[in-house]
């Protein structure tokens, strides 16, 4: 598995618990993972890198688990626990030199540190969407959700937040602007943050300014959006929503300069090359679709079906127990209850004529 894992440029993580690297130049894709223990409970929910070279690949999964995945060897070398189901999935994942962050759903960051059973805690606030880590200082990461604003932390000093966004002002109804903060940026080389929103706005947001309200607010298609990536070129950010639509948006002027065609289904994941003009995406139609931003030509597309294994056949049962899971089940009583209906209806339609 070695040779395979080494070729892999691209990561995703499935919803049930698969490992899938692909490889762009040579057009291949492959699995890695156990057959025999794939399930919803292993569906993966973020992922990050586990170091600066690149070499290991984080996972965390719904079951509360974070695994170590070796780039070099292509194996799994090591799972902690990292989470209780309970307190909702994971929002973030993130490294610094000595330590591992994560946040739930329920607004609980802890920071694990290497070689020590003990983690500190900070409750960033219920109803967490994201959990985004500042590159340029791994010491802090900025967090927001459902009627939680943007929020930045320094975890070395984790008392209180360092910034906290204000909402923005009453609508033309002078009525509340609801607050959905659905993914988060840190621009390079500047203290400027942007954000995505569950209500189809890209927001940018300056902390070293007093303001606390956005510097800049963009809005895009009608739909929710779901996921944000910065380009290596600053001053744009991409965007995609529940529609499957994505775009390319100015940061200064807060226009859209174009659109990336070809999606079907919600965006679920994006993420730009760190240096060379490209963004990859992945959705609920099960593709991995590579864009250049540069004239937004499609440069690689591939689907589950490239995949070595039976994930195709796999996630078939499994929908398939679902639907008859959720079937009621049929009694007499249920039986006599739908005639009632049936004849209560039918009675009401002839004493219309």
């Amino acid at each position: 598995m070695a040779a395979k894992s080494q070729i892999c440029s691209v990561w995703l993580g499935s919803e049930t618990g698969i490992l899938k690297g692909v490889s762009l130049t040579k057009k291949q894709a492959f699995n890695f993972c156990e057959m025999s223990c794939m399930s919803r409970d292993q569906e993966v929910c973020v992922m990050a890198w586990g170091d600066p070279h690149e070499s290991e690949v984080l996972v965390g999964s719904v079951n509360g688990t974070v695994k170590t995945f070796s780039t070099d060897k292509g194996i799994f070398t090591a799972t902690r626990e990292c989470g209780d189901p309970s307190q909702g999935r994971f929002t973030g994942l993130a490294v610094t030199d000595s330590s591992m962050i994560t946040c739930v759903e329920s607004g609980l960051l802890k920071v694990w540190k290497e070689g020590s059973t003990e983690t500190a805690e900070v409750n960033v606030g219920n109803g967490v969407c994201r959990m985004q880590q500042n590159q340029s200082q791994r010491h802090r990461v900025a967090t927001g959700g459902k009627e939680n604003p943007l929020k930045v932390w320094d975890l070395e000093r984790p008392d209180k937040p360092i910034f906290t966004a204000k909402n923005v002002a009453h609508d033309w109804l002078d009525m509340r602007v609801p607050v959905w903060v659905r993914d988060i940026g840190f621009i390079p080389d500047s203290d400027k943050i942007v954000t995505c929103t569950g209500h189809h706005q890209v927001r940018v947001y300056d902390p070293s300014t007093p303001q606390r309200r956005p510097v800049l607010e963009a809005q895009f298609g009608e739909y929710p959006l779901t996921a944000l990536s910065l380009p290596a070129s600053q001053g744009t950010v991409v965007v995609g929503n529940s529609h499957g639509e994505l775009a390319i948006l100015d940061l200064r002027k807060g226009l859209v300069c174009g659109c990336l065609k070809g999606l079907a289904g919600a965006v679920r994941g994006l993420q730009c090359h760190p240096s060379l003009p490209l963004v990859a995406s992945c959705g609920l139609d099960r593709f991995l679709r590579v864009h250049s931003l540069e004239d937004r030509s499609l440069q690689h597309k591939s689907s589950n079906a490239d995949v070595s294994g039976d994930v195709e056949e796999v996630k078939a049962e499994e929908e398939e127990d679902e639907v008859w899971d959720t079937m009621e089940t049929v009694t007499e009583k249920s039986k006599k209850r739908a005639a009632q209906k049936d004849k209560a209806t039918a009675t009401g339609v002839d004493g219309e004529k």
